[in-house]
């Protein structure tokens, strides 16, 4: 995805060597030799324009909001942007955070816009679709925040998280699992000798983000295993209970 002034989204690394190469005073054509970005986007970025990029690599605004992002908040929307979210494209190099809620969970859609206000303070808009609805907020630096942001599904490219990213899950296992569940996710009741056992399914094509799933329940001593190749469940009852701390039914 591209704004306008032609920047695009680069991993930290390739825009920190671009910076650097740009302030050590080598020409537009040497450093699109060098590292394959356009000669339009290095000029671009030595012109000011702030690079779409991973948070602390060369966007002044995002490397302050560093140490001031709420982490846990933040750790809760990356679950959602994982599961039901994008970032879109518009004029100016501006992009438009979309996640979807289903109507059904108002209690959720709640949280889920109180959490986009608070990572980054711009308006929430809703835009009502057949059944659920479409909460967005439109930024510069929502790519910054999610770098993971790139052409095509999720499935279908790499999905890591990148050292800040890691350092605030890390943290914060339990909002990130949460996000996680309430977008790609389910607490169920399974039926044994008429008795009632609650189990959690997190169902997701990406291995990559069913990955990030797993880690994160690991991180808190909870006990997952494979359902099946989309599918990972947590049954045992202490596990359950853990999850019930922060989780429990959708509402």
């Amino acid at each position: 995805m591209f704004g306008s002034d032609g920047t695009g989204v680069y991993s930290p690394d390739t825009v920190s060597l671009v910076v650097a190469l740009i302030e050590g005073g080598h020409t537009y054509s040497e450093i699109e030799r060098r590292t394959g970005v356009s000669r339009s986007t290095v000029r671009s970025w030595a012109s000011g324009r702030t690079p779409l990029n991973g948070i602390g690599a060369a966007c002044n605004v995002c490397r302050r909001a560093t140490d001031e992002i709420p982490a846990g908040p933040y750790a809760y929307l990356l679950g959602l942007y994982l599961g039901d979210g994008c970032l879109s494209g518009h004029p100016r190099g501006v992009y438009k955070l979309r996640i979807t809620c289903c109507d059904a969970y108002p209690d959720l859609m709640a949280e889920c816009a109180l959490t986009m206000a608070e990572v980054l303070p711009n308006r929430v808009n809703r835009v009502q679709r057949t059944g659920c609805t479409e909460l967005g907020s439109y930024s510069k630096h929502w790519p910054c925040l999610f770098p993971q942001h790139g052409r095509g599904p999720k499935h279908k490219r790499s999905i890591a998280l990148v050292d800040w990213q890691r350092s605030i899950v890390d943290r914060f296992p339990a909002p990130l699992l949460r996000g996680l569940v309430h977008s790609d996710g389910c607490r169920v009741l399974n039926k044994v000798n008429g008795r009632a056992y609650p189990r959690y399914h997190f169902t997701n094509v990406s291995a990559d983000i069913r990955g990030l799933f797993s880690r994160a329940c690991e991180l808190i001593e909870v006990e997952w295993r494979q359902s099946n190749a989309r599918t990972l469940s947590v049954a045992r009852r202490d596990s359950v209970g853990r999850l019930d701390d922060f989780i429990g039914p959708k509402r």
